[in-house]
Formats: C-alpha cells, structure tokens, sequence
C-alpha cells in the first residue's frame, strides 16, 4: 500500500506562507510528479511529506496513518535526494545494504535485498566497485538501490536527475518509468522540467506560489490546462499568446479578431464571454503549420533552428508579438522573409483576461483512453 493525503496542509516560514492550504490525494501505485517554477513550494511540500520539515497546519497521512509527528525512518517512505550522498570509502554493495546494516538487519536478508535490487538496476557486475569508478547514472542507481532495499511504501525523488548531462537524463528516465511499472510502488518526483513530468507521471501536480494550480493526467494538463499558467508551462516549446477580441459569441463558440483584422470561431465554451471582451488566443507552436489557410497570420521569422527532423521557428507578428512554430525538418524558411502560419482552429485555446480557460470541446473520453 501507498496511499498519500493532505489535507489543509500549510508551510510558514516566519511570516512568510510558503504552501498554502493544500488538500490532494495520490493514490496507491501512482507516479505523481510536483513540477513547478524555482520558489513554487514543490520540494518544501516533498520535506514535508518526508519528515524533514514540519507541517504548520494540516494532516499529511500514509496508508490511513497521520504521519505528522513520526520520524522519517517510520513513516515508510524512502528518499533520493539531487545529490548522490554515497559513502566513497564503500563498495556499491555496502552503500545499498547500509540502511539495513543500521537496522541490524540479518546478513542472509542483507545479500537477499542487496541482490534483488542490484538486478532492477542492473548493477550486479559493479558490487564490488567503490562510487569514484561509476558514471553519474550509475551512481543515481546506487542511491535508488538504497531506497529500494528498505521496502517503502512511498518512494521521494527530489529532483535526481538534475546533475546528469541531457543524454544521461534521457536514460534515466526511462530507467525509472521502468523501475516503477516493475516495484509498482507509489512513487511522488519533484522537478522543474516539464519534459521529466510529461513523460514519466501518471498524474502530475503543477504548482506556482505554494498553491496547486491544476493537478491530473499529463494528456489532460496538455488538452485542456485550466488557466494561462498551466497552458503556458506544460509542452515544450511553450504556448504562443496572441491578443485577440471576442466579435461574436454563439453555440459553435466564439469568434475573434486577431492583430490583422482576421476573424476566426474558436470552438470553446462561450460562457462569461461577451462582445468586445479581450481575450488571449493560445496555439502551441507544432499546431501552427507555414502556409496559407483561413485559420493564420503573418509572420516574419527571427531565428531559424533546423534539428533534422523538425525546424523550429521564433518569429513575430508584425505589431511584433513573440510566435514560435515547430515546422517540418525540410520547411524552406528563412529569416527576415515573410511566412504566413495556419492553425486549425479545434486546436486553439482562449483565455479570459483572469487567465482562466474557456472549455474546449476536445474528445475527453479519447483522452482518458490514452492515459
């Protein structure tokens, strides 16, 4: 079992409110990721969860179990901290089996959980090395294997992979998507970097200013973000943001007019919309396509990045809004010369001036499939 609750938990520093009133709910055998800006509050909510700073207000329970007042070492639950934190005077077997040593645990059970870790990690030919003789992912499988051995209930990462090179995190990832679908334990990540969150998550927690702004499934942050910030901060390259004019409202959606004077229906909710409200028009840039169309706009590329499979374009409109568009490897684009991008306008999201979404009209059900 895994389950983790919060409810109203809060975190002050002094004066200073750091995670404001939070109730959430993971449940057993989940993958939740905490993603989020520096400052967010995303690796203090994880202490808390850990043991390792206390809660100001609120309950956190595991299992069932109010855990606020428990130690660490007791409330079932293992760390992997940004920092390998290895003994380097040890092998790679005694680094893993030392929080059983700590326990007394008997060597028998030692070999037993040291070895069934070395296999899921595949580091049974690198036992007998000491930390110095591994690379920086097998040294983050150490760490892991430490954790693993206790049993936990809940397993913490906060932030691991951070001091790996792009390549290496790549790896690794897919080592702990792995790793979870074979322990099949609950597991909560903490990180700044949305690509770790959308590839490995079940359920992915976004935070901004100690508060939860949208938590869910990573194809439904993606489809259907609750606000501009979400929308904004979930997907690589981010969303573009065009000021636009609501012209008319109806039951197919609501139509606006962009920079240009182009009027286009955006098949959204229409509801607290009227005539004449300025909104915000989101498209992500692989949604923009170079070519004409009904759904476009002008644009007069800045950079050109060609990646082989894709060219990513930053460009701007001619009132100078920022736009980027992901383009196809081979697109004839080039700086400083003119392109006009088409969108479909089922894939375009409106904001109101809160930053609150209007509700797209997206297959949910397709979505919850795929998730």
């Amino acid at each position: 079992m895994g389950q983790l609750k919060l409810s109203g938990v809060t975190k002050t520093f002094g004066k200073a409110q750091v995670i404001r009133p939070t109730d959430l709910v993971i449940e057993d055998g989940d993958f939740a990721v905490f993603v989020g800006p520096s400052g967010c509050g995303k690796s203090t909510m994880l202490r808390m969860i850990a043991g390792l700073e206390e809660v100001t207000d609120g309950t956190i329970e595991i299992d069932g179990r109010v855990v606020n007042d428990l130690p660490p070492v007791k409330r079932g639950i293992s760390m992997v901290f940004q920092s390998y934190a290895l003994y380097p005077h040890m092998s790679v077997y005694e680094n893993i089996a030392f929080p059983l040593r700590v326990a007394r645990t008997p060597q028998a059970e030692v070999d037993k959980l040291v070895n069934r870790a070395a296999d899921v990690l595949q580091l049974q030919s690198r036992l007998q090395h000491r930390p110095g003789a591994l690379s920086g992912g097998q040294r983050q499988r150490v760490a892991i294997g430490r954790a693993i051995v206790r049993e936990p209930s809940v397993f913490l990462f906060d932030e691991p992979l951070s001091n790996l090179d792009a390549a290496l995190r790549a790896e690794m990832r897919v080592e702990l998507s792995r790793l979870h679908a074979q322990l099949g334990n609950t597991m909560i990540y903490v990180t700044h970097d949305q690509i770790e969150a959308m590839t490995m998550a079940d359920k992915i927690i976004v935070l901004r200013d100690g508060m939860i702004e949208q938590a869910g499934d990573p194809l439904t942050l993606y489809h259907q973000p609750r606000n501009r910030f979400v929308a904004g901060f979930i997907g690589n390259p981010t969303m573009n943001f065009l000021p636009v004019t609501a012209t008319g409202v109806g039951e197919g959606g609501v139509t606006v007019r962009g920079e240009d004077g182009a009027e286009i229906l955006i098949p959204v909710s229409a509801e607290g919309v009227r005539t004449g409200d300025t909104l915000s028009l989101g498209v992500r840039p692989d949604d923009l396509h170079p070519g004409e169309g009904e759904a476009g706009m002008p644009l007069v590329p800045d950079v050109v990045e060609r990646l082989g499979n894709q060219t990513v374009v930053y460009a701007n409109t001619r009132s100078g809004t920022p736009v980027c568009v992901v383009a196809g490897g081979s697109e004839d684009v080039r700086p400083g010369r003119e392109i006009r991008a088409r969108f479909d306008p089922a894939d375009a999201h409106l904001f109101r001036a809160d930053d609150t979404a209007l509700a797209r009209r997206v297959d949910l059900a397709r979505l919850a499939a795929l998730a």
